[in-house]
C-alpha cells in the first residue's frame, strides 16, 4: 500500500509507451484513466464491479500505478508532489 501522503497528491505523471511524458492533475488524470479504461476489450475482475467508468478509474488511482491495456501495451501513473516556484 502506498504511502497515506502520496494520496493527498493533486498531481500525476503519466507513462504511456512510446509518447512523452504528461503531468496531468488529479481530475484529468481520472478522466485519461477512463479514457483508457473504456478502450479495453477486457476490463480487469477488480473494475467490474465497480458502478462507473469513474468509479473504475478512481479505484484504480488508490490502489495501483499500471493498467495493461493488452499483452505488451501498459500505461504508468504516478503521484507527484508540485513545488511552487512563484516568489513573493
Amino acid at each position: 500500500m502506498s504511502h497515506p501522503l502520496i494520496r493527498d497528491s493533486e498531481h500525476y505523471v503519466i507513462l504511456e509507451p512510446c509518447k512523452d511524458e504528461k503531468f496531468l492533475t488529479e481530475k484529468k488524470t481520472l478522466k485519461w484513466l477512463e479514457s483508457w479504461i473504456s478502450k479495453m476489450e477486457e476490463i480487469p475482475q477488480d473494475l467490474k464491479n465497480q458502478p462507473s467508468m469513474k468509479a473504475a478509474a478512481q479505484r484504480l488511482l488508490d490502489t495501483a500505478c499500471d493498467l495493461e491495456i493488452k499483452p505488451g501495451f501498459s500505461i504508468e501513473w504516478f503521484a507527484i508532489r508540485v513545488e511552487n516556484t512563484n516568489s513573493e
